[in-house]
């Protein structure tokens, strides 16, 4: 068992539970008795002949058994203790000439004796006392265990931290769960009032071109009939005489002219069902009308960016400065600026987004390289134009900035095109250039926007065109 062990055991075990209470003596081979007091084996042996009675030398209780028993939990712990004291007296003596450890070679880097010092295995050593030498490596290792100390701490706050990441994913998986199914209940709703629709539209052309065709069968009952009449009323004339033929031959060749009776039933154009019109492109016009339910923003905002001061919309296109909030501390959040980005990083090709500032009184929009350390200053990495204090103003690395001679502006419009080399803004009304910057770009660069107003910046929406052409 080490030193520290010994240690553990001695604080486990008080002095007076290990040593006979007859000898006084640590105990040796312990023995039990029912009265749960334990004696050395001879002691005890002893004690019973010198009284001629086997009682307990402690509280006088009469034993039964001609012998104690062997307690051995006690004699191991007696046992490991002798041997561990043996062992630490023996600790401080050169196991090699006997003589007492004083001496600490550095070079070797362990205790040694004065015989040892002028040995050949130590020759041209160098030498520090015992005491001096713990002295110092004591103090070296109270500065590690300061350090480990303190690393300790560090980890312990990483482990609340990650903790707390893992309850917020939890519950960022909850309420993105809920926007979905909201976003689908919406949908749904939709299609239901779609299929709803076409299906009275098909409703209300099979009732009109059903009663049409009623019609048509009535007015052709009718005159059926009255052909039936006529036709019977001729086959009595013709069962006539000839005289009563010829006398009412008149008013017969009136009732049934010589030329065609009736004209031929004929259904018109246009009497079934227009089918194509209700199943033609079924999907595709479903579609087409659904851009009157959804909306396409050219980019949305990453909660997972945003500064904690900052608070988005449901559907990531708006984004307002409120009050501070608790979020992890995930590597992609920025600390330092009240900003967030798009989610959407660009390394090529050319991209566009309008973004309302109307009745807004500071702003910046632009974009940021994404190699650039979030949690410090973003500005070796961020090209923008900004209002602050009534002035519009373009600013880029290094702190590079310049006057703008623009009025206010309600809607700004960001066209950045990494092909050529250019970030440039424009007003979205009027379609006026107002700042533009040429740089070649060799960071992925997300869309920037800062705010420390309340009243919201939003990205607006892009017009949906959904059309479809035939092409050879």
């Amino acid at each position: 068992m080490s030193p520290e062990g010994m240690k553990v055991s001695d604080r486990m075990a008080r002095p007076e539970d290990l040593h006979c209470p007859v000898c006084i003596e640590m105990f040796r081979d312990p023995v039990i008795l029912p009265c749960s007091h334990s004696f050395c084996k001879t002691c005890l042996q002893y004690w019973w002949e010198e009284k001629k009675a086997k009682e307990c030398p402690l509280c006088k209780n009469i034993s039964v058994e001609r012998e104690g028993l062997c307690n051995l939990v006690l004699k191991n712990l007696c046992e490991n203790l002798s041997e561990e004291r043996i062992q630490n007296s023996r600790q401080d003596i050169c196991s090699l000439h006997g003589e007492k450890l004083k001496l600490f070679c550095l070079d070797h880097q362990e205790p040694v004796c004065v015989v040892c010092r002028d040995s050949e295995i130590h020759n041209s050593h160098r030498f520090r006392p015992v005491d001096e030498a713990a002295r110092q490596h004591r103090t070296e290792l109270q500065d590690t265990m300061k350090t480990l100390q303190e690393k300790m701490k560090v980890f312990n706050q990483a482990k609340v931290q990650f903790s707390q990441t893992a309850e917020y994913i939890k519950a960022q998986g909850r309420h993105t769960e809920r926007q979905i199914k909201l976003q689908f209940q919406k949908l749904h709703q939709f299609l239901e009032e779609e299929e709803e629709a076409r299906l009275a539209a098909l409703q209300k052309e099979e009732t009109q071109k059903s009663q049409m065709v009623k019609e048509r069968i009535d007015t052709l009952r009718r005159e059926m009939m009255a052909l039936l009449d006529t036709m019977r009323a001729t086959e009595e004339e013709l069962r006539a005489s000839d005289v009563s033929l010829l006398l009412n031959l008149r008013s017969t060749m009136e009732r049934v002219p010589l030329c065609p009776l009736l004209e031929d039933p004929q259904l018109p154009s246009g009497v079934l069902l227009d089918v194509a019109k209700h199943l033609g492109n079924l999907g595709f016009n479903i579609w087409k009308n659904m851009k009157d339910t959804v909306s396409f923003t050219p980019i949305v905002l990453d909660p997972n960016t945003a500064n904690p001061e900052l608070i988005l919309s449901e559907d990531l296109t708006t984004v307002r400065c409120g009050r501070k909030l608790q979020f992890p501390e995930n590597p992609e959040r920025i600390k330092a600026f009240c900003a967030v980005l798009g989610s959407q990083g660009f390394t090529s090709g050319a991209h566009s987004w309008e973004v309302e500032v109307e009745n807004q009184t500071r702003w910046e929009l632009g974009v940021l390289q994404g190699s650039v350390q979030r949690k410090g200053d973003l500005c070796s990495g961020l090209w923008r134009i900004q209002l602050w204090d009534d002035k519009h103003c373009a600013i880029s690395p290094p702190q590079s900035s310049s006057l703008l001679a623009v009025k206010k502006l309600q809607k700004i419009r960001v066209d950045l095109d990494l092909d050529r080399k250019k970030l440039a803004f424009y007003d979205a009304d009027t379609d006026t250039h107002i700042h533009t910057f040429t740089h070649n770009f060799t960071h992925t660069v997300f869309p920037y926007i800062w705010t420390a107003a309340e009243r919201p910046l939003r990205i607006l929406p892009a017009k949906i065109n959904v059309s479809h052409s035939l092409s050879k």
